[in-house]
């Protein structure tokens, strides 16, 4: 009993302090799909850098990645290997990536998923990191899939 009456205070200690709205104060557990966003939403307008995975510039894996980690995930630093490393999903959720071919790469472009057709990545050279329409034609026609790391 005595086990029981611990465990049902922790979990009710661990349920406020997941609730915070500010997500910045839930380091103790990992980011949900709004919290994954929300940090994603923090880079807006960061420079795009090939091979760069912090604030001072980023490469669309470098930027999933670093998101991620934030929310205390670890991805893989490819795209490639952020693919092969999350569970296939066939409607995209809020904080799921999304997948894309580019220059006949199998996969060569990943973002993340934050709802209404919408997703946030580090495009290309000379840009920013931006928000983009799945439903504009270049991404529609590259597009090869969603993948998860949530379990919901």
């Amino acid at each position: 009993m005595k086990n029981i009456i611990i465990l049902l205070i922790f979990l009710n200690t661990m349920n406020l302090l997941c609730r915070s709205p500010d997500t910045k104060e839930r380091k103790i557990t990992l980011y949900d799909r709004e919290g994954i966003i929300n940090i994603a939403k923090q880079y807006l307008g960061t420079p795009y850098k090939a091979g760069g995975s912090t604030p001072e510039g980023f490469d669309c894996s470098g930027f999933t990645m670093y998101v991620y980690k934030q929310g205390g995930y670890k991805l893989h630093r490819t795209t490639t290997g952020q693919y092969q490393q999350l569970r296939p999903v066939k409607i995209p959720r809020k904080g799921d990536l999304v997948f894309f071919k580019t220059d006949n790469n199998f996969v060569g472009h990943v973002g993340i998923y934050i709802g209404d057709l919408k997703f946030i990545h580090a495009p290309s050279s000379g840009k920013k990191v931006s928000i983009d329409d799945l439903q504009n034609p270049y991404w529609k026609k590259n597009y090869i899939g969603t993948r998860t790391i949530f379990l919901d």
